[in-house]
């Protein structure tokens, strides 16, 4: 059997190949005895499907081969594959795809909005207060995934699947605050931070890039000579951007790091097959723990790694007055999306006028005469 724990998980994870494909991803399972008939159930019901893929599919086979065909290579796999595991517990290992309606959609996500989030260290305790998770967590976590598995079921794998509304299913998400990082802020942020992850987060204040985006980006997708490079960000959309010298610059300190991605860090704690002082590609976790652990270095205060591309798109904002340029640095697939950067150009406009009425104002005025007013009497005289 192949079933194993991952690090700081509670549950067994399964991993095997069948007819060419990876399966791998959590049983939900806490004992080993558990976890390998979960395996050996599910290695039956692959079998069994894979031989023929017209026949009709169950869950657990799409979600897996969802998840060994595009979700491990996401720059969010982690969660992914934790967003997996929570819906083939709620949907069903042994449900067919045909079966999952909009009811059964609806019924995921008021679960999912129902639990609390809970966040722990490795030891178990919890580090936060639990709390219910955002309408931004509920869809990446349910309908985002549930729509990728469906629509590639019926585009790649011919399945038969129900017509899924998906815009009644997606909660309303509340709007960005936009939060720019001052110069000051910047500099100290990148000085508290960890010396083989500086340059990711100095990239993210240059390009406006999400963290999956750079944590993602290969050197395949750089193009020195056209100074240009590629990022895949939601939805697994491409976007090209222009290297500025800045860019250019830091990339070109990176390009003997790694033969195959962009951003590193070196080994200090090595764990199995690694080598300490090695450099490996940085992870979405180690990502965040390094930027969690700068940021209080640094003091910053209600900054979040995300406003490093709201710093970017607003001083593009500024520099341009061009909501379009913001559009395509951010890579909104709607103009409506970028529109919150509009307050920069319209702070701008206002700066400028109240400049121009404070000089009007300290200019001397002209006071008009008086005029006098007509009484009946005078009116009538000049009218003879």
């Amino acid at each position: 059997m192949s079933v194993y724990k991952r690090p700081g998980s509670e549950f067994y994870s399964y991993d095997f190949r069948c007819r060419g494909h990876r399966f791998s991803g959590s049983t939900s399972c806490t004992t080993k005895r558990e976890a390998e008939a979960y395996e050996k159930d599910l290695k039956r019901q692959v079998r069994a499907q894979t031989a023929d893929m017209s026949a009709p599919m169950t869950f657990i086979t799409a979600s897996t081969l969802w998840w060994e065909q595009k979700g491990q290579f996401r720059g969010d796999s982690v969660d992914q594959e934790r967003y997996l595991a929570w819906l083939q517990d709620f949907i069903g290992r042994k449900t067919l795809i045909a079966d999952i309606s909009d009811s059964e959609i609806a019924r995921a996500v008021a679960k999912r909005r129902g639990e609390p989030v809970e966040f722990r260290n490795k030891n178990g305790k919890l580090t936060k207060p639990p709390h219910l998770p955002s309408n931004a967590t509920v869809n990446r976590a349910v309908c985002e995934p549930m729509r990728a598995i469906l629509n590639r079921a019926r585009k790649i794998w011919k399945q038969k699947v129900q017509d899924i509304e998906w815009k009644d299913h997606f909660l309303e998400e509340s709007q960005e605050r936009v939060r720019e990082a001052t110069p000051g802020e910047e500099s100290t942020a990148l000085a508290k931070m960890r010396d083989d992850y500086e340059p990711a987060l100095r990239f993210a204040f240059l390009s406006g890039c999400r963290r999956a985006e750079i944590v993602g980006l290969q050197w395949s997708k750089v193009n020195f000579f056209s100074r240009e490079f590629t990022v895949t960000g939601k939805g697994d959309r491409s976007r090209t951007l222009p290297m500025t010298e800045p860019i250019f610059a830091l990339l070109w300190e990176l390009k003997d790091h790694h033969p195959e991605y962009v951003f590193t860090y070196i080994c200090r704690r090595p764990r199995k097959g690694q080598v300490k002082g090695k450099r490996y590609p940085i992870t979405i976790e180690g990502f965040k723990t390094a930027w969690r652990r700068g940021r209080k270095r640094a003091g910053l205060v209600d900054f979040k790694f995300h406003d490093t591309r709201h710093t970017a798109a607003t001083r593009l904002m500024r520099a341009t007055g061009n909501l379009k340029l913001a559009q395509k640095l951010l890579g909104h697939t709607e103009i409506a999306t970028t529109s919150r950067y509009a307050h920069v150009t319209k702070d701008d406009l206002r700066a400028g006028m109240d400049a121009a009425h404070a000089g009007y104002q300290q200019a001397p005025q002209k006071v008009p005469p008086e005029v006098p007013q007509d009484d009946g009497k005078k009116q009538a005289t000049s009218e003879k």
